[in-house]
């Protein structure tokens, strides 16, 4: 189970999780801080590359640079439209296979071992208890 605690500060809202990870979260105003939507699509992001770096890395193909920018527009109040990721990579130098490997990796990742992107393109339940 994953859990975080998000709380009201002083200064806006905290998420914390059990290792003592912070992150400040605002409402896209407040210095500092990632709106809950950046969030969202810091988190795709990190559930991508975080699971291609592993499977690249064990084939041998350590990419010299990995990393990603996520996008999304609004398309409606309280409505994302088509999230894009799109890749920024250097590849090794003198390897020939790294551009292919990578390829069928994020793939893979992308169709089916991210479990947030998983969450993001099926329908989910979320529940809410106010007490």
């Amino acid at each position: 189970m994953a859990t975080v605690n998000v709380e009201r500060t002083a200064d806006g809202f905290q998420a914390t999780n059990d290792r003592g990870a912070r992150v400040a979260i605002g409402d896209g105003d407040t210095e500092g801080a990632f709106t809950p939507v950046e969030l969202l699509l810091a988190a795709l992001g990190g559930c991508e590359l975080v699971t291609v770096e592993p499977l690249t890395s064990q084939r041998g193909h350590r990419m010299a640079r990995l990393a990603a920018t996520v996008s999304a527009d609004k398309v409606a109040t309280s409505r994302l439209g088509t999230i894009t990721i799109t890749y920024d990579v250097e590849l090794p130098e003198g390897d020939a296979e790294a551009d292919e490997v990578l390829r069928k990796v994020a793939k893979r990742v992308h169709d089916s071992y991210c479990t947030v992107g998983n969450a993001l393109k099926e329908p989910m339940k979320v529940e809410q208890i106010v007490p």
